[in-house]
């Protein structure tokens, strides 16, 4: 029995001796990292020092939290992966929203028109700046309010585009970066479209064309350059300039794919000139879509990528400056493109683990569910890397629900 105890407390002497090196290698003090994990500072000190067993799979895992690292840098205890409960949960609520507008019973409430704009503009705020829970508690039951005021058949000409947007911009970009099933998002996509041609103006038919990647990421390359070759042509101007220049970065794309290089060329031509002509169109764009030089150079990262140049993408995402995009969100895809590539490169993979690093702090629940970023984090989990870098690489992985 007492060898056993000595066992112990060896144990949680080292146990503490690595939470200590951990938190000294971050530079944060005992007071900055006890309050992050909700603990007294005195109770961290007894841990560090070995006098305290960290053997609490709560304290485990609130201080790998604190700490930005997987629980299995602290002990060898297994600790269950991080949950996305009110996630998974909005996903449910945004479907059941989608089954009761199916049988005619949204079930929300009546708004003035300005209203439920300004909730559209607040919840796309909220996602841009990646605050992606406060976007998930609002979203559900502005989709009921939206459609329930539609349903009166008054106000229209204006509602219509309305919720096209808010399907196509919100609704539709959450899914996606939500992990949600394919299916919600085919649904959510076919409703947009539905609406476009029920309000029938080109802008609004353009808005809905723009999402294309279910059917990409099942192959059906036909199907995208139909969709994107039945909107009515758009003249440009700069309140249009964002749906034509999010249409073209999309013919680039699928044309890419589709193994039609000289079209995607041109598109990607035709997107850098009228990003050229307007300029990032964030500040004068109503629809918000924040076209301009800074998203052509990222979907030519896109574009390179998926085409397998890994090279030529790095050498793209070196000419650009993401902290010119408005939008975290995209600034979040920069890193997220340029760290798949780099992990392609030989002798890159400290600088692919940095870059999904930063990813990962813009926007953690797009980069944690993102299945291309969990495949790449689970290559470089078979590679050496440096010692403080492996240790990111494993809490990164760990938070995408990966074993470690």
């Amino acid at each position: 029995m007492r060898g056993f105890v000595v066992e112990l407390d060896d144990e949680a002497r080292m146990i503490g001796r690595r939470v200590r090196q951990i938190r000294n290698s971050r530079g944060k003090s005992l007071r900055v990292v006890a309050g992050l994990a909700g603990m007294s500072k005195s109770k961290l000190s007894l841990i560090e020092r070995g006098e305290v067993a960290l053997d609490s799979r709560s304290d485990i895992i609130a201080l790998a939290e604190a700490l930005r690292v997987a629980p299995s840098e602290l002990t060898r205890m297994e600790v269950p992966a991080p949950g996305n409960g009110h996630h998974d949960a909005t996903i449910e609520a945004v479907r059941r929203a989608l089954t009761a507008l199916d049988h005619g019973r949204a079930g929300g409430e009546v708004l003035p028109v300005e209203v439920l704009r300004d909730r559209v503009t607040q919840v796309q705020d909220l996602r841009r700046r990646c605050r992606f829970a406060d976007a998930a508690t609002e979203l559900p039951g502005l989709i009921r309010d939206l459609h329930t005021t539609l349903a009166l058949g008054r106000d229209a000409a204006e509602l219509l585009p309305l919720a096209v947007y808010l399907h196509v911009q919100v609704t539709g970009v959450w899914l996606v970066d939500a992990g949600a099933p394919v299916d919600l998002q085919r649904e959510v996509n076919s409703l947009a479209r539905r609406l476009a041609r029920e309000h029938g103006a080109d802008v609004t038919l353009g808005v809905a064309a723009l999402p294309t990647g279910v059917l990409i990421s099942q192959g059906q390359f036909d199907l995208v350059q139909a969709q994107l070759d039945a909107v009515p042509h758009l003249a440009a101007t700069p309140e249009t300039a964002g749906v034509i220049g999010g249409l073209m970065l999309r013919h680039a794309r699928v044309a890419a794919l589709d193994n039609r290089a000289a079209d995607a060329v041109a598109a990607l031509e035709t997107a850098a000139e009228l990003a050229a002509r307007f300029g990032e169109t964030g500040e004068h764009d109503p629809l918000g879509f924040a076209f301009g030089p800074t998203d052509v150079g990222i979907y030519r990262m896109a574009v390179a990528l998926e085409t397998g140049e890994a090279d030529r993408t790095v050498s793209i995402a070196q000419e650009l400056h993401p902290q010119r995009h408005p939008f975290v969100t995209r600034q979040a895809v920069y890193w997220e493109y340029y760290g798949r590539a780099l992990a392609r490169l030989k002798g890159r993979q400290n600088d692919a683990v940095r870059a999904l690093w930063t990813a990962e702090k813009l926007f953690p629940v797009y980069v944690q569910r993102n299945p291309f970023v969990r495949d790449v984090l689970g290559e470089l989990l078979t590679r050496p890397c440096h010692d403080a870098v492996g240790r990111e690489l494993r809490a990164m992985a760990y938070r995408a629900g990966l074993p470690v």
